[in-house]
């Protein structure tokens, strides 16, 4: 597998991508890329996978979407995406990098295997904040778990 990670302008930000898979609403996903460092997985010169990270202040820094193409996924991409982004935070000196998620699905345990942890629960955070409900298997996402990785 020949994945070039590559900073890339937010302006640059693949939406397509981020739209189909990081988040069902265009206006969340327009307005966290303000301020934020984009990131993209290109193989072959195409991309097939974005993240969008934004800053928190005092060295905190929030992933706000990761996205790899469905027929690339699972094949280790987002990983060494995720894991690249880890790096570079680490790297910068950040001393955490947080995520909001879902309190089921796979997203869930891909960023556990990276070593987030559960800080916290936003009760409702679905229902308030996106306006059709938000389902994955048939379960519908109500709560978001804030996940940290403190560094």
């Amino acid at each position: 597998m020949t994945l070039l990670i590559q900073e890339i302008s937010c302006t640059d930000a693949p939406m397509a991508l981020l739209l189909l898979l990081a988040d069902p609403s265009e206006d969340k996903v327009r307005s966290s890329l303000a301020g934020s460092r984009c990131f993209a997985a290109f193989r072959d010169g195409v991309v097939v996978g974005a993240c969008v990270v934004q800053p928190r202040g005092a060295g905190v820094h929030e992933l706000m979407s990761i996205a790899v193409l469905p027929e690339h996924q699972q094949s280790g991409y987002g990983t060494v995406l995720l894991q690249s982004v880890i790096d570079c935070f680490r790297a910068s000196g950040a001393s955490q990098l947080e995520v909001g998620t879902g309190t089921f699905g796979y997203q869930l345990a891909f960023y556990q295997r990276h070593g987030f942890r559960v800080a916290s629960i936003d009760h409702d955070f679905f229902v308030r904040h996106y306006p059709e409900p938000v389902f994955e298997d048939g379960i519908q996402h109500l709560d978001m778990l804030r996940l940290r990785l403190r560094y």
